[in-house]
């Protein structure tokens, strides 16, 4: 099986993202049956494996321990130093969950910001990899409470808008874009009400992928367990776009190349 490539990510902007999912094997078989992916063992441990679309990497995809935390996907930001990280992560009243732990070539860490949207940090290589382009995501926005005040927090965090290199920050009326070399790597938007019972609306990183057909995704997904529902026009997303319910409840977002 050939090597997957690896590259030094940009600092700050996202570097991958990863479902912690219940069970490894039925992860597998839902998105195999609503994504069209393939799957390869990781070089981090039988508990871990990397989602192909096309070939090529487009997720990570491993198990969590009995009793742990819900499924949920996680976007990972790239990081010089995961200490520095994890500490500014506290000093700025957010929740450290995770680590940082070595795993495998890097060191990687769990967080959730002040308003209980949860992320993971990364120091070290990552696989080749880009928010929009290729397999990678089409889209990964904050739904948060205030979009602005996101921006403060994860920008401290992330040292977003220090020179050189790493990300910018462009505020607009409503939302806040992030960019790397000119490319949008993630949009926040405001609109995450805390403790809604309704988990979709609360603020969360959504994922969202690019697949041929995002209505048959959505079908494919009810037929193998999950749920799947339109995604509101106001929330930012393009036509024919549907969030996705796994068989255990982690949510995502898909919508048609």
């Amino acid at each position: 099986m050939p090597t997957l490539e690896r590259i030094m990510p940009v600092i700050g902007a996202p570097c991958w993202v990863h479902l912690m999912a219940k069970d490894l094997h039925a992860a597998q078989s839902f998105y195999t049956d609503v994504m069209d992916w393939k799957f390869r063992t990781s070089t981090l441990g039988s508990n871990f494996s990397v989602a192909l679309a096309h070939g090529k990497p487009v997720a990570g995809v491993g198990c969590c321990s009995p009793g742990g935390p819900p499924a949920v996907w996680t976007p990972y930001l790239a990081v010089k130093n995961a200490d520095d990280t994890a500490g500014r992560i506290s000093e700025h009243g957010a929740t450290l969950a995770v680590g940082p732990l070595p795993l495998g070539e890097g060191r990687a860490g769990i967080a959730a910001d002040r308003d209980g949207a949860t992320f993971g940090f990364w120091e070290g290589p990552a696989l080749a990899w880009s928010v929009g382009r290729g397999s990678a995501p089409a889209r990964l926005d904050l739904q948060t409470r205030d979009a602005f005040e996101a921006a403060v927090f994860y920008a401290e965090v992330f040292d977003w808008a220090q020179p050189p290199g790493g990300c910018t920050v462009d505020y607009a009326h409503d939302h806040v874009l992030i960019q790397a070399a000119g490319h949008t790597v993630a949009t926040l938007r405001g609109g995450g009400i805390e403790n809604h019972p309704d988990p979709g609306i609360r603020p969360r990183w959504v994922v969202d992928f690019h697949v041929e057909d995002s209505k048959r995704a959505a079908a494919a997904a009810v037929a193998a367990g999950g749920d799947s529902s339109p995604v509101p026009s106001l929330a930012g997303a393009p036509n024919d776009a549907f969030i996705i319910r796994d068989s255990d409840g982690a949510l995502f977002t898909v919508s048609d190349n």
